[in-house]
């Protein structure tokens, strides 16, 4: 048994995808492991054996403290999608992390694309998994789209602003958006787009078990990112039975498979609508997006993700 220390640039209080990833991860390895999540990890903390640290750059001081005392023994970086796809291209910190690391984590499977060859060969994909859930009843009087994500502008919620007013005047299509307004200029989009069009609304941030039910009772869930290392609401809207409409970027196709039809460029609002309608007026069409999801679902059961940490943390050992 190790001593296993997760850092994670946020906690429970944030209620992202780093901290369900770190409770999530915490929880798996205690079987075999003691564990504990922490943001920031200094050389005083003598008793931890193994650190994994989600994010090469807002974790990089606890990363360069392990690294400047232990060397790259024990010590694993998982990365998100601004580190791969903005953070390691620019960010010296987030560099140094790449180069400081035993070993690496991508959440996708296209997430090694998108490191420095010198670094491929000590990277592992991990998928994320949640639990599966019963497809709830979902409404037959209009189409229910779910979007799950703070407003920020990775996620790219522009997107659904803008399709949500191409929509505006078909009431048989609803669009919640969950998230917190991270950004304010963001939240006075979404404030605005509510005014305007009475199939979307903005529901805020809420409590995770009320997100999952209501992505088990929509239709559709709308991902719009811009930039993902691998949304965790995708998974679970796969593993609820509820097809994904998603932007065409690595980190979706990397989750949801290259073949995939659900998909639509990045930032083209006109193809969301579009797809939005089709889903609407084409019950086979909802059906065979469900199908290919339901052929991804195995991905991630909680077993595959288990046993790929345990694993990594032996080896790290």
């Amino acid at each position: 048994m190790s001593s296993v220390v997760i850092i994670s640039p946020a906690l429970s209080d944030a209620n992202n995808g780093n901290w369900q990833t770190a409770k999530r991860w915490a929880q798996m390895l205690s079987k075999q492991h003691r564990t504990r999540i922490t943001k920031h990890w200094q050389a005083s903390d003598v008793s931890d054996e193994i650190m994994i640290a989600l994010h090469a750059r807002r974790s990089a001081d606890s990363i360069a403290a392990w690294h400047a005392l232990r060397g790259s023994r024990g010590l694993i970086v998982a990365l998100t999608g601004t580190d791969l796809y903005r953070d390691i291209q620019m960010d010296t910190q987030a560099q140094a992390s790449l180069d400081a690391a035993g070993q690496l984590i991508v959440l996708q499977e296209l997430g090694i694309n998108s490191l420095p060859k010198q670094h491929r060969g000590k990277t592992s994909v991990v998928f994320q998994s949640t639990t599966s859930r019963k497809t709830l009843a979902k409404t037959d009087k209009h189409l229910n789209a779910v979007m799950v994500g703070h407003l920020r502008d990775e996620k790219m919620p522009q997107t659904l602003f803008e399709a949500a007013r191409l929509l505006k005047h078909e009431k048989d299509i609803r669009i919640t958006h969950i998230g917190a307004g991270l950004d304010e200029k963001l939240a006075q989009d979404a404030i605005n787009t509510e005014a305007l069009c009475a199939g979307y609304i903005w529901a805020r941030g809420l409590k995770h078990a009320q997100t999952r039910q209501r992505i088990q009772r929509a239709h559709v869930l709308v991902h719009t990112s811009k930039m993902e290392g691998g949304a965790h609401v995708i998974m679970e809207a796969v593993c609820s039975g509820t097809p994904v409409l998603a932007s065409r970027m690595d980190g979706n196709v990397g989750m949801l498979g290259g073949g995939y039809d659900g998909y639509f460029p990045v930032g083209d609002a006109s193809a969301l609508a579009a797809l939005l309608r089709r889903c609407k007026n084409e019950p086979t069409f909802l059906d065979h997006l469900s199908s290919q999801c339901a052929l991804r679902a195995p991905l991630f059961s909680p077993l595959s993700e288990q046993t790929a940490l345990l694993q990594l943390v032996a080896k790290a050992q």
